[in-house]
């Protein structure tokens, strides 16, 4: 796990997870199965402009890993929002 925050890219992470936002919340006729294939292709696709439309392992593999890494962190921050409203008062 240590190997793959390595290849993160924060600008591409921050791009999937806004948009991913915008998928999850405005376009229902998407199905939410189908958001991570969405945000590793956009990752790859965003990675590779950053880098000049130069593709190799490393790219494709930072593209992807900046993606799924963007709905990890929505996913996080979904269910950290979710505990802290059903804690008892």
């Amino acid at each position: 796990m240590e190997m793959l925050s390595e290849f993160i890219v924060v600008t591409v992470m921050a791009i999937c997870f806004g948009s991913g936002y915008i998928i999850k919340s405005s376009l229902d006729f998407i199905p939410n199965k189908y958001i991570p294939l969405i945000m590793g292709v956009l990752g790859v696709l965003l990675n590779t402009w950053l880098n000049g439309f130069t593709f190799t392992p490393e790219i494709l593999l930072g593209g992807l890993a900046s993606g799924l890494a963007a709905t990890g962190a929505y996913e996080v921050v979904k269910n950290l929002k979710n505990k802290d409203t059903s804690l008892p008062k």
